[in-house]
């Protein structure tokens, strides 16, 4: 049974987490230069591969005592507040276009491009790290694809209209406040209990 709570939050952070990320750029070069579904149905594929992987890393942990789970989980989410709130703007980064513009091509490009770039990424370890937490695989994956394809789609439809009205320094600093509570509240938990 899937949880919307469990689920809402993990969309939540992932969400935020992934906007100020150089994929959200990625998708929205992308999706100027060639048809919008196409370059999202190659993104969304990554994107889903990514979020089972971690899912399954994430439930691995869950195997451990739960303070232990608890421990580690505040720990990798503080660092993950660091990380967002150490890190510097990133630029956009050229991507090579591919020579025809046909659905395999694109949606090819838009997959190895996000395969690699979000390999090991700090939304790929916070859903990893959301699934150890909650032990609730499915409404984790749930919420952390769902997270993921809508900044895709706000990426690769309107991601400058975006950027324009909302900064992207207090997108990453909203991400990162909620990262840092998630990590008090686990390290409490993993002391309390």
């Amino acid at each position: 049974m899937i949880s919307i709570t469990v689920t809402a939050l993990v969309f939540g952070v992932i969400f935020l987490a992934e906007l100020p990320d150089k994929t959200a750029l990625a998708g929205l070069v992308l999706g100027t230069r060639y048809r919008a579904s196409y370059v999202f149905a190659g993104v969304a594929a990554a994107f889903l591969l990514h979020v089972v992987l971690a899912v399954a890393a994430g439930s691995v942990l869950t195997l451990l005592p739960q303070q232990i789970v608890h421990a580690l989980t505040g720990v990798l989410f503080l660092g993950g507040a660091a990380v967002l709130l150490l890190k510097k703007d990133e630029e956009e980064e050229e991507i090579r276009k591919p020579a025809d513009q046909s659905f395999w091509k694109v949606a090819g490009t838009g997959f190895m491009l996000i395969l690699v770039a979000e390999f090991g990424d700090l939304t790929q370890i916070m859903t990893a790290n959301l699934a150890a937490r909650y032990d609730d695989p499915l409404s984790v994956g749930l919420g952390a694809v769902l997270g993921l394809w809508a900044v895709a789609g706000l990426g690769i439809v309107g991601g400058k209209a975006l950027m324009k009205r909302v900064p992207l320094r207090l997108i990453t600093q909203i991400a990162a406040v909620l990262m840092l509570v998630l990590g008090v509240w686990s390290l409490w938990e993993a002391i309390a209990g």
